[in-house]
This record gives structure tokens, sequence and C-alpha cells, in this order.
């Protein structure tokens, strides 16, 4: 790849673009260094970086301009597969916005040659304040490279020309007028191709971000759900140690009375021993006080921890302050919307949600379900299935277990000899 023209009329660039920025510039001879493999760039390690080949003339107008993308890797040296004839798309691109000398030769994204080599492009944004093709003509007038200016060619012999007459000059005037037009219906089809390329990029992005925030809610509804889970385990724990304190303070107080009713005739040489059991009965109903205590107190915190507001700042608090709703889609019901107080409910069990909307248990849905995605006959002989087509029915409520997944030759009332159709009890 070398930095100058044929017939050593101009020359060729790559120029690494950030934003509404030029963040690098070289000759094409250093590109060609890159491509080579002899050099890499650290500080584009796994990069994909968003170029321009740029073709000037000798006096340093931009010619040709070609957006491509070129990944470099871990190690900062450019994509060795990487192939794309950037020096043949320049001279095939098609008309482009004038920066200074006419319109140039533009191959992007929106508007190349070669249809098969549009992915390996990218559109350049055009919009007011980030016009990148304002950016390559700053960059390119600064002359970093320092591209020697070559004087442009001056003929031989100036050639008298004949001016017009007056009608020919106002056909030249119309001309001109026409060719200002075109160019400026180009630029602005242009202008439309290349944001709408950004449209798509921007909602592709916005997509990818809402993934991997519905993700991240995902995750955060599970983790608070561990969280109560254990909290339930501990409480549950509780309960079962308080259970035994009880049984044993029982224990002790029927001791204590058996031992009153034995020793009521030796009250004075047996005391001790009752003075001792009833310090002993008022630590242990000391001891049950305390953990009695300190159960309500955990029940009270379990209750603050499933009716308290999500932390500030947290993607659970922005969900319910922008009063987000989760659609989810279910047979029988179609799409629901669901308010922020319903989220953590149906995650916990989507199947039961919806069938709880639609008034059944959740196994007389599940049977439901299984005839509307497969309706045919479920009668089974010898551990063999029917599956004779049945006509489905649409609505969960509607659905009887026993007769609409039957057949005309298996249904109850076809043939005595079968059993008659069991209620849905909710067991499958």
């Amino acid at each position: 790849m070398d930095s100058a023209l044929p017939g050593n009329d101009g020359y060729a660039a790559v120029l690494f673009v950030e934003g509404a920025q030029v963040a690098r510039q070289m000759r094409a001879q250093e590109f060609g260094a890159f491509l080579d493999g002899y050099v890499g760039l650290s500080d584009l390690a796994d990069t994909d970086v968003k170029a321009v080949y740029v073709l000037l003339d000798g006096q340093l107008q931009v010619r040709s301009l070609v957006f491509f993308r070129i990944w470099f890797d871990e190690e900062g040296r450019a994509d060795s597969h990487w192939n794309l004839p950037v020096e043949e798309l320049a001279l095939e691109g098609a008309s482009g916005p004038d920066l200074g000398a006419g319109p140039i030769r533009l191959v992007c994204r929106s508007q190349c040659p070669r249809p098969a080599l549009a992915d390996e492009l990218w559109d350049p944004d055009m919009s007011p304040g980030q016009n990148q093709f304002q950016a390559i003509r700053k960059a390119i007038e600064a002359n970093s490279l320092n591209f020697r200016r070559l004087a442009p060619e001056v003929p031989d012999e100036q050639v008298p020309v004949l001016r017009a007459q007056a009608s020919g000059g106002q056909e030249d005037s119309e001309r001109a007028d026409r060719t200002r037009l075109a160019r400026l219906i180009r630029a602005q089809r242009l202008r439309i191709k290349t944001l709408q390329s950004v449209h798509r990029d921007s909602v592709a992005e916005i997509r990818r971000e809402h993934r991997l925030e519905m993700q991240g809610v995902r995750a955060e509804v599970a983790e608070l759900e561990q969280g109560r889970e254990r909290q339930r385990l501990v409480n549950e724990q509780l309960k079962e140690r308080l259970a035994e304190r009880n049984q044993q303070y029982l224990n002790l107080q029927e001791q204590l009375q058996q031992q009153a009713t034995a020793t009521e005739a030796g009250a004075q040489t047996r005391g001790a021993e009752l003075v001792l059991l009833n310090e002993q009965l008022e630590r242990r109903r000391r001891e049950l006080a305390l953990r009695d205590e300190r159960i309500a107190q955990l029940e009270q915190e379990l209750e603050e921890i499933q009716q308290q507001e999500p932390a500030e700042d947290t993607l659970m608090r922005h969900l319910k302050d922008q009063s987000v709703f989760l659609v989810a889609y279910h047979a029988g019901l179609g799409h629901m919307t669901l308010p922020f107080d319903d989220i953590e409910r149906y995650f916990l069990n989507p199947t039961g949600f919806a069938a709880n909307k639609c008034g059944l248990n959740e196994p007389a849905y599940l049977d439901w379900l299984d005839h509307y995605e497969q309706p045919v006959c479920r009668h089974q002989h010898q551990g063999r299935l029917c599956g004779q087509p049945v006509m489905r029915v649409s609505q969960p409520a509607e659905f009887r277990a026993g007769l609409d997944d039957r057949c005309d030759q298996h249904r109850p009332a076809a043939r005595a000899s079968d059993p008659a159709p069991q209620k849905n009890d909710g067991s499958r």
C-alpha cells in the first residue's frame, strides 16, 4: 500500500476516527507495515477500529474516502486475515460531498460498489456538531503527515476562449444551478442513508443494553428470593428450638409438681431442693422469654425485609420509580402487563401465576396446555396412546379433562366400557 498515487500526482493516507475526532493519522506505507505484522499498537489491543482510507491530489485536496473497519488483536497487531481492497474501492466510489475540490468519491456501508463487502465498512456521522467529514477535512488541512504540496499544472499555451453571448451565459448559469442542486440532493440522500444506519446501530445497542438490564433484574430477583428462603429456614429452625424449649419447660413443670407432691410430708428436709428447682425453673423461664423476644425480632426483621423498598440507585428502585411494567406471554392469556408489585411473585412461579389468572389451579392449567399444544386423544390402552386428532379448546376455563381430550370413539358417552371422566382435582 503506497502513500503516493499513480503517476506521483497525489498521496494516500489512513486516518483512525473516534467520535467526531481524528485520533491517529499515518501514511499508507505505515499502515501497510501494520498489516504485515512488523509493528503493533498496544493502545489498540483487542479493539475494532473505525478507519478511513484517504486519496489526496497534489494540492492535498480530498478526492476519495473509504470508511472501513479493522480489528486489532490482544497484542495490538492488525487482523492478519484483513484483505479489504481499499485502493480499488477508492477508485470505484460513487459521488459524495464536496470537501473543497468538488464532489469526492465515497465508499461506506450504505454506499458500497461491492455489496458483499458492505459489512466490513461503516457509515460516517453527518449530524451537526458531529460531522466526521469536517473532522477529516480539518485533519488533512493541518497536514501533520507533512505531505509536500505539488504545484498545479500550468498549460504551455493559453488558449483564448470566446465569451458566450448573453443567452449562452444564462444557459451556463442554469447548468451550474442544476449541478449544485444535483449535488445537494446527492448529499441529502447520503445523509439520510447514514442517519438510518446510525439509527439502526443505536437501536441494536439499546436492545443489547435492555437485555443486559433484564438479566441483571432477574439475577437480583433470584438473589432476593434466595435471601428470603434462607431467612425462612432460619425462622423454622428457631420455631423448632422454641417448641423443644416449651417441651422442656412443661417437663420441668411436671417434674416440679411431682416433686412437690412427693415431698409434702418432708418439706423441711427437702426445702433446699425445692428452692433449687424453682431457681432452675425461673432461669428456664427467662431463657425462654429471651428466645421468644429474639424470635419475635427475627420475624419482624423478616417482614421488614419482605416489605422494604429497593435500595437507592439500584436497578429495582429505578424500575419502581419509573413505573416500569413487565410484559409476559402465556397461552390462554396472551400478553399480560405486570406492575412492579407483581414481578417478584411472577418470577417465583410463572406457570402458577398464569393458571391463577385463568381461574384454574396449576395442574389443571398444565392439562389444558398439553391439550392446546397437541390436541390429540389421550386415551391409553395397554400403555399406548390413541393419538387421534381432536378439536382444540382455546380457552383454559372451558376445557374438560377426560372429555375434550378424547376422540369420539373413546369418550365415555360413546363407549360404556370406558370409565367416567374424573374432575380435575389438581393431580396430573
